[in-house]
């Protein structure tokens, strides 16, 4: 299923904090552990990162670059390389190595067809008056902050995921037009009783087959209609978003 992504860059940065964070607490128990050994494994594990994420730099495009022009509006390298670093890190969740040929072909293509829809739809946010306050933009970069000790660390999670406090600020604003939009104009359709049993019954089969007790369906009903409903929603974005792609101009310049 084709989905779209939004660089949700807030959820990047944590991302990026926790890695490092992770990364140091790692080499501090293994120094105390295993001095010699442990040292030895954790330096060849930080030289294959660090070949790694040269590797992915090397996707990266300069800046300024003008990427896309989508209906005379410009997407710029910054953008894309926002995106193009979210995607490597889920396929490096995922196991895989965004760094092959294939990998990184895919990855380029979700990138620029992510941010064409993003653009459109923003677009869109804009002609039907959907706005960001700056209440709200506030508000939601003191919940942001809120997740990290001090102002340093919060400071060294922007400048890893490449962003400053202008462009944070920015995102945020762009994140809550976009979600107010989501919300206003793509309704998901009524999700069924007889869409609950369905999805119910190949989760309890499948939880059986592993031998584990499945809850009962009453336990589990608002879960599952909560996913189904937000299923139903990312389908009819993306038929949305097809549909805004037919009357728009769109020059992919990479």
């Amino acid at each position: 299923m084709k989905k779209l992504m939004y660089p949700f860059l807030l959820v990047l940065i944590s991302a990026v904090l926790a890695a490092c964070g992770a990364d140091d607490e790692s080499k501090s128990a293994d120094k105390k552990e295993e001095p010699k050994t442990a040292e030895t494994d954790q330096q060849d594990q930080q030289k294959q990162m660090e070949e790694m994420q040269k590797k992915m730099d090397k996707q990266k495009l300069d800046e300024e670059k003008t990427v896309a022009i989508v209906n005379d509006q410009e997407i710029l390298g910054r953008e894309y390389n926002s995106v193009l670093t979210s995607s490597q890190m889920m396929y490096q969740q995922m196991g895989q190595d965004p760094t092959t040929k294939d990998a990184a072909d895919k990855i380029k293509e979700q990138t620029l067809d992510s941010l064409v829809g993003q653009t459109l739809l923003l677009q869109e946010a804009d002609k039907k008056g959907y706005k960001a306050s700056d209440e709200e933009v506030k508000k939601q970069l003191e919940e942001t902050k809120g997740q990290f000790k001090d102002d340093k660390e919060f400071e060294t999670a922007m400048k890893q995921a490449g962003l400053n406090p202008d462009s944070l600020e920015m995102e945020i604003a762009n994140n809550i037009k976009y979600t107010k939009y989501i919300n206003g104009e793509i309704k998901p359709g009524e999700v069924t009783d007889a869409e609950i049993q369905k999805f119910y019954d190949e989760y309890a089969s499948q939880g059986g087959a592993e031998g584990q007790e499945p809850p009962k369906l009453e336990e589990v009903k608002p879960q599952i209609k909560q996913q189904l409903e937000q299923q139903k929603q990312q389908d009819m974005l993306v038929k949305h978003v097809e549909e805004l792609k037919k009357s728009a101009k769109i020059d992919i310049k990479v």
